[in-house]
């Protein structure tokens, strides 16, 4: 069983006296960098000028900089720009200015683990990849909490990478709920299986398939909305809490019966023969390559599948049942 690091065993003393810049004000830029700061630590917003992370950035207190200004001034960089963003920004504005002993942190280690990204042999690499979005790294960080998260050392070159990793997860707040050592290969290619056969394209195909079958039969679609949709998040939010065995014996007797009994003859087998090839293919690197070769071409298959998937039956009767039910317009 790995070991849960928790926030008691940690300190905040390697990041005393030093500036962390955080390179990019979304999701993860945003709550990581805000919850740093509310934790004592020197934070710079590293973002585009005139940007609307900039403005946003200044609106939330946070002192803000240029990319290559941010770099400049800090002891600890964290690479927390978009995936396919990040190779084109560390070569023009963050390497040449990366100083011998500093620290270069991700959040996710895709583009050092496939070698978009070669940092200089004269900088620590971490890792500190929370598992949750970061609206909910911020959040959970004000309530007192935190999201778990992986850490990871890439290279150690001052000999303090571990320390200064472990700082920067209590930082954030993940030291509260716990964090697991990994390594930037183990963190990349599980996040990346997990997504595409379990909790992105999984759970999408198992949610769609359900819907059409329903329907197919002669349901209305609106109740097959409400079962195999609606209520899915319902489930997981059982699951999430108590576990597997948790939810079973939180459902019905008779959806427990069912589900133990059917749900193997539906993804069957030949289901998990499907994930280890896509696993596979993620391992090997294929995928990466894949995904490289549509964003450089503008990626015109991502947008004909999503505006397919815009256009699926589910998706406008969804919308118009959660205006309903959510009393608004959706964004």
């Amino acid at each position: 069983m790995a070991r849960v690091i928790r926030d008691e065993e940690v300190s905040l003393e390697p990041l005393r006296g030093k500036t962390v810049a955080v390179l990019g004000y979304g999701s993860q830029g945003r709550a990581q960098a805000l919850n740093l700061r509310d934790s004592g630590v020197d934070v710079v917003v590293g973002v585009r000028p005139g940007g609307p992370s900039w403005a946003r950035a200044q609106r939330d207190g946070m002192e803000v900089a240029t990319i290559p200004e941010a770099v400049e001034r800090a002891d600890v960089v964290m690479m927390l720009l978009p995936d396919m963003v990040q190779p084109e920004v560390w070569r023009s504005q963050v390497e040449p200015r990366l100083g011998e002993g500093m620290t270069v942190d991700f959040a996710h280690g895709f583009t050092v683990h496939y070698g978009l990204i070669e940092p200089p042999e004269y900088v620590d690499v971490v890792m500190v990849a929370p598992k949750g979005p970061g609206q909910l790294v911020r959040e959970e960080y004000l309530r007192g909490r935190g999201v778990p998260a992986l850490v990871a050392v890439w290279r150690d070159y001052t000999g303090n990478a571990w320390d200064t990793v472990l700082a920067l997860a209590k930082g954030i707040g993940a030291t509260r709920a716990g964090v697991i050592k990994t390594t930037f290969r183990e963190e990349t290619e599980t996040d990346l299986i997990g997504e595409q056969t379990v909790l992105v394209g999984g759970l999408m195909e198992l949610i769609t398939k359900g819907f059409e079958t329903l329907v197919e039969l002669g349901y209305q679609p609106e109740v097959a909305y409400f079962e195999v949709l609606n209520e899915a998040k319902l489930i997981m939010d059982l699951i999430w809490r108590y576990g597997v065995t948790g939810m079973l014996e939180r459902v019905s007797v008779t959806a427990r019966y069912g589900g133990l009994t059917v749900g193997p003859r539906v993804v069957d087998d030949h289901v998990k023969e499907n994930m280890r090839r896509a696993a596979e293919r993620v391992r090997s690197g294929e995928f990466a390559r894949e995904w490289l070769e549509e964003y450089r071409a503008g990626m015109p298959r991502l947008e004909k599948l999503m505006e397919e998937r815009r256009s699926h039956l589910i998706e406008r009767v969804g919308a118009e049942l959660r205006r309903i039910i959510f009393h608004e317009e959706e964004q």
